[in-house]
């Protein structure tokens, strides 16, 4: 089964994060059943846009990112404090991490806001 991290930053868009959850949760429980998605955050509870109140499955110093087989990364908006979380050193190195290894990365409208250096 491949692992899935799911990044979770402070201020990111739920519906972001749902299309991740969704397709790939469908996938788990009605499809080849091979893929599993975990939500990690830099904190215990995450502030989304418009409220909303997350609690991460997994905070990021609980994990060990050689266990995961892709990242994906909902985006946010700098209004809601996503750019705090986002640029943080811990966060790049995630990225940068999936990036060295030529794991797959992807995300929805967070191009601009996330700078991947390790290449």
């Amino acid at each position: 089964m491949k692992k899935i991290l799911l990044l979770l930053a402070n201020g990111f868009e739920a519906v972001e994060a749902s299309v991740f959850t969704d397709v790939l949760g469908w996938n788990k429980w009605e499809g080849d059943r091979s893929t599993e998605v975990i939500t990690v955050g830099l904190h215990p509870q995450l502030q989304c846009t418009w409220n909303f109140q997350v609690a991460p499955e997994k905070q990021l110093d609980e994990i060990k990112l050689d266990e995961f087989d892709a990242l994906a990364i909902p985006g946010g908006f700098e209004e809601a404090g996503f750019y705090q979380d986002a640029f943080s050193e811990s966060f790049q190195k995630v990225i940068q991490h999936f990036d060295l290894h030529k794991k797959p990365i992807a995300s929805i409208r967070t191009i601009k806001t996330i700078r991947c250096s390790s290449g």
